[in-house]
């Protein structure tokens, strides 16, 4: 038998040391934890080992040494769990203003067999900045037409798309037809008309998913690879998220749903206020946009984006908090922090960025919260991660991994900090 060169040999002996240290036991003690699902522990200790949690116990007598693996003291620290940003097309776009770094879109009114995932650019240069305000789980969604396409859930430290997926198919999308359309063009609006086409393309969508329930692929020689891509959907096993904003096409998507049994999930909703009792008893979930922006209704009130959060959370509805876009997610944290002033407490606005994301994806299991047997994806602040002023997002765990949390931002920060000596 041939003896392996020495090079090889130490190669190995490098890569054992790597896997053990990736694996060793870590504490993060004396910390205030934030679980995620409106429990708040202080002086705990989290305790990570192979990938996953495996302690969380509030006691301030808790002795731990060096002899039982790595010890790190976030004394006046704060834990929570890794946030989960909704809707977003982070890793498809780069630059938007250049149409080749852009892939969220295909052409055509119906593309249920487009898939992010495989669209997904791990290396993206906005993914580190995201990361750095502590959101460590993205939804990457398809954009445009009528059925965008099938969304996914990526971790955001990842060397290519099959390695950040941690859910390949999330759902489907579809765009519902708005009862208004602007009057002119963008650049220059005219104000807003009914949209006399409403009725019409209502009825295309009812058209397309009666045909898709209709189809059975075991039973043709050639394969529609639009009605597969539908198959979950139809069937009810996966999330038809449907972005609507007005009251009348949010109740219309409603009956849809219920007329296909569909599993429904409400992006953008503007108007779910409206109809939050109904939403509530029919447990369907919603995903708000932004609530930085102006009020859908000219006699709405100025601030009701803000309070829309704290009044589904009354009626009991099932919501999360979202940052439509890319490099905008950043500020995902600072959104659920506005709501927090406008009657949510800091602990719901948290549970609308972690654990409740996770439930509407489906993977309550292993993200979401700080609890035994789930993944080791969470950060520690020196702050408030709600809050501008203070989140200083200090360390980053995903799946037990430490992560990197420079950024393009903070180099240049540095950079231009030291050349003008300040």
């Amino acid at each position: 038998m041939k003896q392996l060169p020495i090079i090889y040999l130490l190669i190995i002996s490098l890569l054992a040391g790597f896997s053990s240290l990736a694996q060793q036991k870590v504490y993060l003690t004396h910390a205030t934890v934030h679980v995620g699902n409106g429990t708040l522990l202080n002086d705990a200790t989290v305790a990570i080992d192979s990938g996953k949690i495996v302690l969380v116990q509030q006691s301030p007598s808790f002795k731990t040494d060096e002899t039982m693996g790595k010890v790190i003291d976030c004394t006046g620290k704060h834990i929570y769990p890794g946030l989960i940003a909704l809707n977003t097309y982070l890793g498809l776009s780069e630059v938007e203003a250049v149409r080749a770094t852009n892939d969220m879109a295909e052409q055509g009114g119906f593309n249920p067999n487009a898939r992010t995932i495989i669209a997904y650019n791990a290396e993206s240069k906005v993914i580190p900045t995201v990361r750095s305000n502590g959101i460590l789980y993205t939804q990457i969604c398809p954009q445009g037409n009528r059925i965008s396409g099938t969304s996914a859930v990526v971790q955001l430290d990842a060397w290519n798309w099959e390695d950040a997926a941690v859910k390949k198919e999330d759902g489907i999308w579809l765009n519902w037809p708005s009862q208004f359309r602007m009057k002119g063009w963008w650049g220059d609006p005219q104000g807003y008309e009914p949209n006399k086409d409403y009725d019409k393309q209502v009825q295309e969508i009812k058209t397309y998913f009666a045909e898709a329930q209709a189809y059975k692929g075991e039973t043709v020689d050639k394969k529609n690879l639009r009605f597969e891509a539908m198959k979950s959907v139809v069937s009810g096993t996966q999330n038809l998220y449907v972005r609507a904003w007005y009251v009348q096409e949010l109740l219309h998507a409603i009956a849809f749903a219920e007329e296909f049994k569909l599993k429904l999930v409400i992006v953008g909703g503007q108007d779910s206020y409206r109809i939050a009792d109904i939403l509530a008893q029919k447990k369907i979930p919603v995903i708000l946009d932004r609530l930085h922006e102006l009020p859908l209704h000219d006699d709405d009130d100025v601030n009701q984006p803000y309070k829309t959060p704290s009044i589904l959370q009354k009626a009991g509805v099932q919501f999360a908090l979202s940052m439509e876009g890319f490099w905008q997610v950043r500020n995902l944290p600072f959104v659920a922090g506005t709501a927090t002033a406008y009657g949510l407490t800091k602990e719901e606005a948290l549970a609308a960025i972690t654990s409740s994301p996770a439930a509407i994806l489906g993977i309550e299991d292993k993200a979401g919260t700080i609890e035994v047997g789930k993944s080791a994806s969470l950060i520690v602040s020196s702050g408030d991660v709600l809050d501008m002023r203070t989140s200083n997002i200090e360390q980053a765990f995903i799946n037990g991994r430490p992560v990197d949390l420079n950024n393009k931002q903070k180099d240049l920060y540095n950079k231009y900090k030291q050349k003008y000596g300040l």
